[in-house]
């Protein structure tokens, strides 16, 4: 089903998801007799209500009941039970959240922050946007949570700006909080106090990178920072500050109502991961029904694709999948039946990343397809270093060249050393290296796309790319 903008603009007014999520053939969440807090715990209150956007509803849902049980323990302890839970980092990262919260410096008396990176901008990634629009109260419980763990007094959602109605109600959210002391001082009869902010990026995908988050919430240019010092010893304004995914934070009240064992015995459910809880999964692309699902770790990459999202469209057939994102490595049908989990992806030789599949079929020609991933990349570098500063224009103007007919012999050796020059350890930070990750993939499963390309640009029938030599001219 596709609907029209005057569709989506009727759903809006409605308060409803502009989008076809719930038309489609499986929904997110399952159907009502199944959807629970204990089968779905980040979705399951969709199976109700199409989005819960006022306090009472969401608290005759079970609403803030993590809360509560959270305050009636220790910040250590609300800690060491999120550590042992094992959520990991949802943004991409993996690692795990409790661990993360425990490298924070001991309160002083002074202020502590808690950051929630909105800023949603890898390509091909929308599972933020649902959770948010839809589910606000369950974000801002999930930051009250990890707030009271941490000793947080501030917070903040730094969201992309073009979220609009995404930050329209959060907004609206914390100040119903505000009005039935949810937030702001004493919550809730409690010692816990903690305020919370809604601040919306001006449209920089090097945000997603948590030290250049932080330095753009000052009011500074977005620029990774040199790390140590940590955030978590010295970050929003020199304070101790950790900073958390959205759909991360969200996993935190079911954690709280249902206990560590709990959220553990999920991977059981399919049998084939080790990591624990739900993930929101998704798929983009030509396929059939494109869409988000909650599921626990276990699943393949052919279940989703082919079971959730219907198979490829019109008959197409699977050329390569992007396990998260754009800047996670190509993988081919070859490995559809892998896992998609942190370790299992890795071992095939990618990253999960966020989890949701962007699809290529075989009608595609990979070289375009990777000068525009390209040109995102080299547009969104902040600068700060030379090799992502020069390297990744360098990269764009090689494909652009094969792409457009002017390759020459040796402008493949050149891409794949650019590839090794803009690795892990060689920039300042992780952007040039997330960038080039889908390029160096490309060349190792199609070479022979680029191959092709330059040989007809150089008149000869074929490039002999082992002996990285010309071959004789027609």
């Amino acid at each position: 089903m596709s609907l029209t903008i005057s569709e989506q603009i009727a759903r809006r007014g409605q308060g409803q998801a502009p989008s076809q999520l719930n038309a489609q053939r499986v929904p997110i969440y399952g159907d009502k007799a199944t959807a629970t807090s204990e089968t779905k715990p980040l979705t399951w209150r969709l199976a109700h209500h199409d989005a819960v956007l006022d306090l009472t509803t969401y608290e005759s849902l079970k609403g803030f009941t993590g809360l509560k049980e959270a305050l009636s323990k220790s910040p250590k302890d609300v800690g060491n039970m999120i550590k042992a839970a094992n959520v990991r980092g949802r943004g991409g990262a993996g690692f795990n959240a409790g661990l993360k919260w425990s490298f924070m410096s001991p309160p002083d008396g002074l202020p502590r922050y808690l950051i929630c990176n909105a800023d949603e901008m890898e390509p091909g990634t929308f599972k933020d946007r649902l959770l948010m629009e839809r589910l606000p109260f369950q974000l801002i419980e999930g930051m009250l949570i990890t707030a009271h763990a941490i000793g947080a007094t501030d917070g903040y959602i730094f969201i992309r700006g073009e979220y609009i109605l995404a930050a329209e109600r959060l907004v609206a959210a914390i100040e119903e909080c505000l009005a039935n002391n949810l937030m702001g001082d004493n919550i809730l009869g409690s010692d816990f106090s903690f305020n919370l902010h809604v601040h919306t990026g001006a449209g920089r995908y090097i945000c997603g990178e948590e030290t250049a988050l932080i330095n753009c919430l000052e009011g500074r240019r977005a620029n990774p920072r040199t790390k140590p010092p940590f955030p978590q010893i010295s970050g929003a304004w020199g304070r101790p500050t950790v900073v958390n995914n959205v759909e991360t934070l969200c996993n935190m009240p079911a954690i709280l109502n249902h206990g560590v064992e709990w959220y553990q015995s999920l991977s059981e459910i399919k049998g084939k991961s080790k990591t624990p809880g739900t993930k929101l999964f998704g798929c983009s692309g030509l396929v059939n029904d494109p869409g988000l699902w909650e599921l626990p770790f276990g699943y393949t990459a052919r279940e989703i694709i082919e079971d959730l999202a219907g198979g490829m469209k019109d008959g197409k057939t699977l050329k390569a999948w992007l396990p998260g994102g754009a800047s996670t490595d190509f993988l081919t049908a070859d490995h559809l039946d892998v896992v998609v989990d942190f370790d299992t992806i890795q071992e095939a030789g990618s990253r999960m990343g966020t989890g949701l599949i962007m699809v290529v079929d075989e009608s595609q020609d990979m070289v375009p397809l990777l000068r525009n991933l390209e040109i995102f990349f080299q547009r969104e570098s902040c600068g700060w270093c030379t090799p992502c500063r020069d390297g990744l224009p360098w990269g764009v103007k090689l494909l652009t060249a094969i792409n457009n007919g002017e390759g020459q012999v040796g402008d493949v050796e050149k891409l794949e050393g650019l590839t090794r020059d803009l690795w892990i350890g060689k920039t300042f930070c992780a952007h040039a290296p997330g960038a080039v990750e889908p390029l160096m993939s490309a060349i190792k499963y199609f070479r022979p796309e680029f191959d092709q390309k330059i040989a007809q640009a150089v008149g000869v029938d074929v490039i002999d790319a082992a002996a990285n030599q010309q071959p004789a001219v027609k």
